[in-house]
């Protein structure tokens, strides 16, 4: 259990049955009546964002969460194929658990996995990415000579069928920097 006064912003908390991340608190002292926190609660699973205010000293369930690290082996159906890395033990995930990051995981990568164990069962709550990824440009147009003094962008697929902008003098078969949490064109690897 964990008391309202002790929010702070990264804290996992159980609400109704679901993990709520505390984005933002506000302890409220009034000038009549009892003090409150007013928080900014971020749901896990779904990532619906809600305010609630708690009465200040009022207890909550803190959700003790897992991080473990484990590496993408293969992909079966829908099904992604994961091996924890220190166990060797598998674990499968599907594209809903792992969301829109899907579009840069590839063989080989290594990910955090966060799980929420509640009542005998573990429950995947998040799946962290690196920061950064390495892929190569599998498609995307030819860049004309002159065009770069504009500094324009255009589209490009890579590997694993993500889709981002690139600068016009990257070329088919190079191999590029993407930030997965912007989806943007960091540099040439």
């Amino acid at each position: 259990m964990i008391s309202s006064n002790d929010f702070r912003p990264g804290v996992s908390i159980v609400l109704d049955g679901s993990v709520w991340k505390v984005v933002e608190f506000l302890h409220v002292k009034p000038g009549k009546g009892s003090a409150f926190v007013r928080t900014k609660l971020k749901n896990a699973q779904n990532g619906n964002v809600v305010e609630r205010t708690f009465r200040a000293g009022e207890t909550v369930p803190q959700a003790i969460l897992e991080k473990s690290t484990m590496q993408h082996t293969y992909k079966d159906g829908n099904e992604y194929v994961f091996m924890d890395m220190e166990t060797y033990e598998e674990g499968r995930l599907s594209a809903e658990q792992i969301g829109d990051r899907v579009k840069y995981l590839k063989e080989g990568m290594e990910v955090n996995v966060i799980r929420w164990n509640n009542q005998d069962k573990s429950q995947v709550i998040d799946v962290e990415l690196p920061n950064s990824v390495v892929l190569e440009v599998t498609q995307t147009d030819p860049g004309v000579k002159g065009d770069t003094a504009t500094g324009g962008s255009k589209p490009a697929i890579v590997e694993t069928g993500a889709q981002i902008m690139v600068p016009l003098f990257i070329s088919i078969g190079e191999r590029i920097k993407i930030d997965t949490r912007n989806d943007t064109y960091l540099g040439r690897e």
